[in-house]
């Protein structure tokens, strides 16, 4: 246990006597609750029984200020107290406890604690509490929901208990109540439907608690909505604003209504289905709730909801929201996300990456982060691949996947004798033509298009209409080439010719001397 000053001891269960509570005295006192909770436990433990017929105890005298309820006569004078109008002061322009503490000993030379003056600040704010502003909408502007417990149901020999949303019009003060199992985002959305349609037409605002299951993240500024609520709200053209947490005094007429409905219409009832509860609630809106006079608005809540109300209320949409099931998905390395074991194709950007699918009794739509439709497919048996073409890279698609057209286009750009060729032997060979084509494209790339476009006139001409037709002309066209030899200038083998030179020598004498040699030798 927390060990405080005898004085403070004392004065816990001075107040405690005097009828304050345990949260009270925490918070005068500066102390925790459950420090104040144990030394109370331990005084009711040793103080003795009372004797038959012993005089009551006399009754303490109050240790509070009349008028400013702050501690007085308890303990040492606080040595802030000089100073108590400036902290006053100081407290309604902002400062913190901290820059107040400061101030003091800068200016004042304060040599207290700073817990002193916290202790000062803690008596000050809870005698200046300020209080609350009611917030009062005009008609057909805002509705507030909660859920709250509801009458148990038994079923079969089980006893389960259901929650109820309420949803209370801040004007009229009209309401609608509904019993669902669970607080599901699609009940809790089928539940606020329903109430539009009771009241027939939509609020301009909704205002909710952060529940789960329409509110992903908490934020007071910019809080993440379930993407199907914020679709719904499109739907009925209305607006979601989430409470700040743990605030429930931003919605205080539902809180009201909920307990309203707990005490009024469920308690001690006990009903043998949900429907015969929600059977109950409707009847009991209609002849106990709508018929009473609100203790605020001191008005009939059944008159001003029709006279005021209702005409200010946005008119329905032709259609109800639809039911559709949602949830996040990775696409896979293949290109597909997996949807209740069947497969559906994505854009190939997306491969790798979050998207979020929507799937109802026939459709499925995909969409990426920015909440674009990339994809929609017709929904398939589990096992079966459900693939868009144009989700197909061009460098994964087989150029027997585009088509007769696109072949013959490219076949044109052949030239006109090879898309001429290449219309008629489709129109003769039916779909093997097909491959064909793909064989007629693969020679553009390895043979110049004059000898294609010549051996294309010739097959035309004779009527060929099979591949290997066109290779043989092509073939004819372009003849092997001749080799060419090379005469060697020296070789390991041939002598020079200089090596010759005194074998022959007369082929080697000079014209000028030629005369003078016999031809004859003896």
């Amino acid at each position: 246990m927390n060990q405080i000053k005898v004085n403070q001891q004392q004065t816990i269960v001075t107040l405690h006597q005097q009828g304050w509570s345990k949260r009270k005295i925490a918070r005068e006192l500066g102390l925790d609750r459950v420090t104040v909770r144990k030394y109370l436990a331990a005084e009711t433990s040793k103080s003795p029984t009372p004797q038959t017929g012993s005089a009551p105890p006399a009754e303490p005298k109050s240790p509070t200020h009349p008028q400013t309820g702050s501690l007085a006569g308890i303990g040492p004078p606080s040595l802030c107290e000089p100073w108590k109008e400036e902290v006053a002061q100081a407290l309604r322009a902002g400062f913190s406890v901290q820059r107040i503490y400061q101030d003091l000993v800068r200016a004042h030379q304060f040599a207290g604690s700073y817990h002193s003056v916290r202790r000062l600040a803690l008596r000050l704010e809870s005698v200046a509490d300020l209080p609350f502003r009611r917030m009062e909408c005009e008609p057909g502007a805002e509705a507030q929901v909660d859920f709250g417990q509801g009458a148990w149901v038994v079923e079969d020999g089980k006893r389960r208990r259901p929650h109820v949303l309420r949803v209370v019009l801040s004007h009229s003060r009209k309401g609608y109540s509904e019993a669902v199992w669970r607080q599901t985002t699609e009940s809790f959305i089928r539940a606020l439907e329903n109430a539009f349609r009771h009241f027939g037409g939509v609020t301009r605002t909704l205002v909710i608690d952060n529940l789960r299951a329409a509110v992903s993240q908490a934020d007071w500024f910019d809080p993440d909505l379930n993407p199907k609520v914020v679709s719904f709200c499109e739907h009925y053209g209305t607006i979601i604003l989430p409470t700040k947490p743990f605030m429930p005094r931003h919605k205080g007429k539902v809180e009201s209504g909920v307990k309203y409905v707990q005490s009024n219409a469920l308690h001690g009832h006990q009903f043998e289905s949900l429907t015969a509860q929600n059977i109950f609630l409707a009847d009991w809106e209609k002849n106990v709730a709508d018929t009473r006079i609100h203790g605020t608005t001191k008005q009939q809540v059944a008159r001003i909801f029709a006279e005021v109300e209702k005409p200010a209320l946005l008119p329905l949409p032709a259609s109800l929201f639809p039911v559709f099931e949602e949830a996040p998905r990775t696409v896979h390395r293949d290109g597909y996300i997996e949807l209740q074991r069947a497969y559906y194709s994505v854009p190939p950007q997306y491969v790798g990456r979050k998207v979020w699918a929507r799937w109802e009794l026939r459709l499925v739509r995909i969409y990426n982060q920015r909440w674009e439709q990339i994809a929609l497919h017709t929904r398939h048996d589990p096992g079966k691949f459900a693939t868009d073409p144009a989700h197909i890279h061009d460098h994964k698609r087989a150029i027997i996947e585009r088509g007769a057209d696109w072949l013959l286009d490219r076949a044109r750009l052949i030239g006109p004798q090879s898309g001429t060729w290449a219309e008629q032997m489709l129109a003769q060979r039916g779909p093997q033509g097909l491959r064909v084509l793909h064989g007629l494209l693969a020679m553009a790339e390895k043979h110049p298009v004059a000898q294609l476009e010549r051996a294309c006139q010739l097959a035309l001409a004779h009527g060929a209409w099979r591949l290997r037709d066109l290779r043989e002309l092509l073939a004819r066209a372009t003849p092997p080439p001749q080799a060419l030899f090379t005469f060697l200038e020296t070789h390991p083998l041939i002598r020079d010719l200089s090596a010759y030179e005194n074998l022959v020598p007369v082929c080697f004498v000079p014209p000028t001397e030629t005369s003078t040699i016999d031809p004859h030798p003896a």
